[in-house]
């Protein structure tokens, strides 16, 4: 089998590499996991130079603003983004709602809402979690109810990535509540500024405001906001997942920080000793290992592009991607953090933080990857139900 891309993607590639070389910054080392208002802003500015080049969703279709590339080539564009760990944002629009909208939308919420997002003027979040619906998302409470040519909207949703900048939420709600409970649901397309919203950040434990609580009283929505069938948007919410889970290109980044902790295992010494890190066989064959997870991720993720390449949609192998991304990021903070000792828990610009205290805070902040997008439970439930046909229990 020939993994090896073609010329004309890797000339796509090095196209990629010359941009960010001179868009980004030079001693650019990538964004910390939290998003204060300044990296926002610097995100948001590097989607507007994006737009231009129809970089934003380039594997879109052209009459959607994108360039018709094809999985492949989209694989190319991610991983050099991945690489350079380029400050992209609005990824539920391009990843997962611009995808849903392309196969579920109308004509006219088409033209309504694709153009905004490959512009890079439509922020959108994802209103899907509520503070009892979480891994058994079907049990949402949130309700929708049709008044005329509107829906008015009551409810809750929690840890909404993004949501005080957000313009736009997808989000689901209930419409039939005598349903059973998979068939009651539907997926609506909500304006932010509609009179009812209330968002309030919540600060996560690496001291990140990205999340938020939403709350929605008495939200009126025109029908024109109803993505799919009336009662039928819990099967539209599944195919949205599965292109989030699907992770594209991801390991690229985690092969950059990997790539950092080798060499920084080479070239810091012990105090007295005097041997580097690498010289501990214990250090050595950690990293070892995380360089062979690297490569079956990548694996994983090449699978899933195969699939979408003819015309699939992933489901199980979109799920094994999720669980194995997840557990090698938070295997790579931990080695990182144990190899640097008494080092390993500092982070910021201070002298004695290592690398930036990249790993510290990586530690902390990928915690919440085992939860986000579907708990890894979740993920090895459907992996065994749907991949290996096991009975439910």
């Amino acid at each position: 089998m020939n993994f090896r891309f073609t010329a004309e993607q890797e000339a796509f590639r090095a196209e990629i590499n010359a941009f960010l070389k001179d868009t980004l910054p030079p001693d650019w080392q990538g964004a910390d996991n939290a998003i204060d208002d300044e990296s926002y802003e610097f995100g948001r500015q590097f989607l507007k130079k994006l737009a231009p080049k129809k970089w934003i969703a380039p594997a879109w279709p052209v009459e959607y603003g994108g360039l018709g590339l094809s999985h492949w080539d989209q694989v190319v564009f991610n991983e050099a983004m991945g690489y350079a760990r380029a400050p992209i944002i609005n990824t539920a629009a391009v990843g997962y709602l611009g995808p849903t909208i392309i196969l579920y939308g109308t004509d006219e919420q088409k033209r309504q809402h694709l153009p905004g997002i490959t512009s890079g003027d439509v922020i959108w979040c994802q209103g899907y979690s509520e503070p009892n619906s979480g891994s058994d998302l079907a049990s949402l409470q949130t309700r929708a109810v049709q008044d005329g040519d509107d829906f008015v909207i009551n409810g809750q949703k929690i840890w909404t990535s993004q949501a005080h900048y957000a313009d736009w939420m997808f989000l689901l709600a209930r419409t039939d509540p005598d349903a059973p409970k998979h068939r009651g649901i539907s997926y609506f397309l909500v304006d932010m500024k509609t009179p009812g919203i209330t968002v309030r950040p919540l600060i996560n434990m690496a001291n990140g405001e990205g999340f938020n609580e939403v709350f929605f009283e008495n939200v009126r929505v025109p029908r024109s906001g109803l993505l799919g069938e009336l009662n039928r948007g819990w099967y539209i919410a599944t195919t949205t997942l599965d292109f989030e889970r699907s992770t594209l290109g991801s390991s690229a980044g985690t092969q950059r920080t990997l790539e950092d902790l080798t060499r920084f295992a080479k070239s810091e010494r012990e105090p007295g000793t005097g041997r580097t890190l690498w010289e501990k066989p214990q250090a050595r064959h950690a990293i070892a290992d995380l360089w062979v997870s690297l490569d079956v991720g990548r694996m994983l993720s090449y699978r899933v592009v195969s699939m979408q390449a003819r015309g699939l949609v992933p489901n199980y192998e979109a799920s094994i991607i999720k669980v194995f991304s997840t557990e090698l990021v938070q295997r790579l903070a931990r080695t990182g953090v144990g190899i640097m000792g008494m080092y390993g828990g500092l982070w910021g610009d201070g002298p004695y933080a290592k690398l930036r205290g990249r790993f510290a805070k990586s530690y902390v902040a990928t915690v919440g990857t085992a939860i986000a997008g579907g708990t890894t439970e979740i993920q090895r439930n459907i992996i065994a139900q749907r991949g290996l046909g096991l009975p439910r229990q």
